[in-house]
């Protein structure tokens, strides 16, 4: 919901991580949610989180809509929001992030560490999963095999997958050449497996799988597998940029 619209103070506050329905309007009967200065009387008043200044123990309450985080996947953590047996990337997160509903955007495979985008934004992340918009993908890949030069040259026409579907062209870069390869893979759009399905067309084996980046954001190298950081204004302008109507990506 948009910030210019009245909303529900409990509702916002739950989003923001103050805890249960019941929990915030056990906070507002103690008087300790002030709005404009004014102790709140009800926990359905309603306000105008871009213009009321609500305050919770005399903390000033800084309400977004929208949450951008990236996040650096570790092996053995789903691309998911929930799961029953598994624990997803969303586990990762404080309740604080979690309360605004960030989801994954794309899917990394469960054993594949690298840069994740989790936001709320749909619509922005409507676009940079969009076929139209070919975001570039970045990955590097440890190969059981020996990458050659007539590999590269596939990857530039496009392979063909197992399924008969030929892929667009990808830009690959030998790193290291030898019984155990390191690659760097740029590729165009997002089919299921993709990357392993394309050097398994080609007759090698991906033994290791981290992306690098997507689009214009590059994995921060100061994040261990497992931590995150929201996303500076930069990047996330950087994205809108992709965003914009008539952009390619």
């Amino acid at each position: 919901m948009a910030a210019g619209q009245r909303q529900r103070l409990d509702k916002i506050l739950a989003r923001m991580g103050y805890g249960s329905r019941k929990e915030i309007k056990k906070l507002i009967k103690e008087k300790r949610v002030q709005v404009n200065g004014e102790p709140a009387e009800e926990p359905g008043l309603h306000v105008l989180p871009a213009r009321d200044r609500i305050e919770v123990d005399g903390t000033t309450l800084e309400y977004r809509p929208y949450i951008y985080l990236m996040l650096n996947k570790p092996r053995g953590v789903l691309s998911a929001t929930e799961d029953k047996s598994a624990e997803v990337v969303v586990d990762l997160l404080p309740s604080r992030y979690r309360a605004l509903h960030p989801f994954p955007v794309g899917r990394l495979d469960k054993d594949t560490e690298g840069l994740l985008l989790l936001t709320n934004d749909g619509r922005l992340a409507h676009r940079l999963l969009s076929p139209k918009k070919h975001v570039p993908k970045t990955y590097y890949a440890v190969i059981r095999g020996r990458v050659t030069e007539e590999d590269v040259e596939a990857f530039r026409r496009g392979v063909i997958l197992e399924d008969g579907y030929r892929t667009r062209p990808g830009d690959l870069k030998i790193l290291r050449s030898g019984l155990q390869s390191e690659v760097e893979l740029t590729i165009y759009e997002g089919k299921y497996h993709q990357v392993k399905r394309m050097f398994a067309a080609v007759g090698k084996e991906v033994t290791y799988l981290k992306r690098m980046s997507m689009g214009p954001l590059l994995l921060d190298g100061r994040l261990k597998p497992g931590e995150y950081r929201e996303l500076t204004e930069a990047e996330v302008a950087a994205l809108q940029g992709i965003d914009r109507p008539g952009s390619d990506g």
